[in-house]
């Protein structure tokens, strides 16, 4: 007898009930309809908003000034060129800012008496970084740091912007990876100790491991800011994708290259946030089904 003959169909297969087909087709219309009431009223603001806009006393002079097809033209290619530094500092900064925040987030939930003084140390970087402007923190180390005349510091904008970048972001993402390493249970850690496990061992084998699990929305947030703010670095004359906008702009007193940098780094951020929704969804719905992330 083969494996096909060996199979029974069920005699009674199932078929829904006249009540629960009417449920769904009324959940279905009710969707379809949800769908079209936003898509006319957006439809509608839409309509709204571009005739406000383009029937406003100033807006030949607007479009002409910000939103000029030759000057948007003419900037692209050196927009596109100026953004592969600010992609060169993100992938840098992104993995010096991830490595930094992680040892001050462990530093400062170190424990006992004599590590008080790293513990210290920690809390004191964290607070002043988090409340220093970033841009006050990026014209000190580039103006201040080539000024001490030090041998063997580099005097490279590009290098000097990026350290205030790691400098003022190490702390925020430290801050994040705290919270995250404090959400584990207690009884983690003991669990951990009672098995034999070293203190060391068990940050490193139980508490980091779920903490970052838990901390991964947040830490793409920082490294969405992270990549708009390295448009910064412009103010020390590298030229970036910002820089690369303003030189254009300063030479025909049209700033429509601001607007084309401004979209480039908003094309470039929307698949990022994205991502960071799409994170944070699987992993709320992952925890809602008790499941491990």
């Amino acid at each position: 007898m083969t494996l096909g003959e060996d199979v029974r169909k069920d005699p009674h297969p199932y078929t829904p009930s006249e009540r629960r087909i009417a449920r769904e087709r009324h959940r279905r219309v009710r969707t379809r309809r949800s769908a079209g009431i936003a898509a006319a009223s957006t439809l509608v603001t839409a309509v709204l908003l571009y005739l406000g806009i383009t029937r406003s006393p100033g807006w030949p002079r607007v479009r002409e000034t910000f939103l000029s097809g030759h000057y948007a033209r003419e900037a692209l290619p050196k927009v596109l060129e100026g953004l592969l530094l600010n992609l060169r500092l993100l992938v840098v900064c992104g993995a010096v800012v991830l490595v930094v925040g992680l040892l001050l987030a462990i530093a400062r939930t170190l424990r006992g008496p004599v590590l008080f003084p790293l513990r210290a140390l920690a809390v004191v970087y964290v607070d002043f970084f988090r409340g220093l402007p970033l841009i006050i923190c990026l014209l000190t180390v580039i103006y201040g740091v080539p000024a001490l005349r030090l041998q063997g510091v580099p005097t490279d904008p590009v290098v000097l912007g990026g350290t205030g970048l790691v400098l003022t972001y190490s702390a925020y993402v430290a801050e994040v990876f705290r919270a995250g390493i404090e959400s584990v249970h207690p009884s983690q850690r003991a669990a951990a100790r009672s098995l034999g496990l070293s203190g060391a061992q068990t940050l490193r084998f139980v508490v980091l491991p779920q903490a970052v699990r838990r901390v991964v929305p947040a830490l793409l947030n920082d490294l969405v800011s992270l990549q708009k703010d390295t448009g910064l670095v412009s103010i020390a004359g590298a030229v970036d994708a910002v820089y690369a906008a303003q030189i254009i702009a300063g030479q025909s007193f049209n700033y429509t290259p601001y607007i084309v940098a401004g979209l480039v780094f908003v094309a470039l951020t929307i698949p990022m946030t994205r991502f960071t929704d799409w994170v944070t969804a699987r992993m709320n719905r992952r925890e809602s089904q008790g499941g491990t992330v």
